[in-house]
């Protein structure tokens, strides 16, 4: 119930990653990176398949060797969603797993060896319509770039990627997407805008090697909700020390507090105070648990008492205020007659919210371009 995003996203050149259009106003992609060995089939499909059900649209892969690239070829024959592969120096691997059916080459031109190596790829990639990430990153600059600027700076990553851009641009590659990541927020964010104005390309945002769960969470929302703020940005990933689900889940919860997507429920819960009425941790900590299966967006409000619930429940899909014994229900932002029982909430507003999931899913089947607030009028492939 809550309004559009006011953000206007910078106009770029539209690309697909495998069925997943980027750029021009498509969806944002949120997307993540296997950490299991890749020539462990079955671990990697595996989490692969686990990122893909967590609502990732787009997982990268390393492929760092040839006998990776041959595993690749199974991972990716069992995938529910599109592959990038990371590969960095050995041509070969490109050419490989581009015959093996790749949606997304992650290799930077420059650091494939001769002239001819580099033409080989591109046409191939040209053969196969399959784009390239140039992916450069503060902590691995160019010697000659590192000595010229001292340090990493917003130039300087920028100088790095212009110099890949400009080898794909010389044979007319256009289809490409770049990211300048950086470990530092400011650092990160200035080499963004930056490029936002040199290209017309989608940017893939990350804020690289950010931290553990907790730290790299914050600083990601902090740098990458600065850039998305300003319409920048047409991919994401969380780069967490932790499993990578949990980067989908951030980069998700991410964009649905800047109402950019929304996917799932969207709790709105106080952090409770000697006001309230039930033990609002516990209950929001339970439905959130129960409830990750759902897609669907909705906006829950959960209030332990009646200062701020009734406000949050009249902009909320459902929302509870807490009172003695029995707090109140809103739906669609209406007061209900029935009141909640208080020690039986987690069961009673699971099912409530389950049944309302049902019914809004049966009213209009959720299009992922219009819960983004775009509508992907010219899109090859379906989502």
């Amino acid at each position: 119930m809550h309004p559009e995003s006011p953000i206007k996203r910078r106009p770029s050149r539209r690309i697909y990653v495998g069925n997943v259009p980027i750029g021009d106003g498509a969806p944002i992609a949120v997307q993540s990176m296997t950490n299991t060995l890749t020539t462990d089939v079955a671990a990697t499909v595996a989490q692969v398949n686990r990122l893909a059900d967590a609502g990732a649209d787009i997982v990268r892969v390393s492929v760092p060797t040839m006998d990776a690239a041959e595993a690749f070829k199974l991972i990716k024959q069992q995938a529910k969603v599109p592959l990038v592969a990371d590969i960095h120096f050995d041509y070969r691997i490109a050419l490989k797993v581009a015959e093996y059916g790749v949606d997304c080459l992650r290799i930077n031109p420059g650091n494939i060896g001769n002239e001819a190596r580099i033409r080989s790829v591109i046409d191939c990639a040209r053969d196969h319509n399959i784009p390239i990430r140039i992916g450069v990153n503060g902590g691995s600059l160019e010697k000659d770039l590192q000595e010229k600027y001292g340090e990493p700076t917003g130039q300087a990553l920028l100088e790095s990627a212009m110099r890949h851009v400009d080898i794909l641009q010389k044979y007319d590659f256009q289809d490409f997407k770049v990211s300048v990541k950086a470990s530092d927020v400011f650092l990160a964010v200035d080499a963004y805008r930056l490029l936002a104005k040199q290209i017309d390309q989608p940017l893939h945002l990350g804020i690289t090697e950010a931290g553990g769960a907790r730290a790299g969470a914050v600083k990601s929302a902090v740098g990458l909700g600065m850039l998305l703020a300003e319409g920048i940005g047409d991919t994401l990933r969380v780069s967490l020390a932790a499993d990578p689900v949990e980067e989908i889940k951030v980069g998700f919860d991410i964009l649905k507090s800047l109402r950019i997507r929304s996917r799932g429920i969207n709790f709105i819960a106080c952090p409770s105070c000697s006001r309230q009425e039930f033990d609002v941790i516990a209950t929001v900590n339970a439905l959130e648990e129960r409830l990750e299966d759902i897609t669907t967006p909705m906006d829950v409000s959960i209030i332990g008492c009646v200062v701020n619930g009734p406000g949050e429940a009249l902009v909320s899909d459902l929302g509870l205020a807490g009172a003695k014994t029995k707090s109140g229900l809103y739906v669609d932002g209406v007061r209900q007659k029935e009141r909640l029982r208080n020690d039986d909430l987690v069961d009673t507003l699971e099912a409530r919210i389950r049944a309302a999931v049902k019914k809004r899913d049966a009213e209009q089947p959720i299009d992922i371009a219009m819960v983004d607030g775009t509508v992907d009028g010219d899109s090859k492939q379906p989502l």
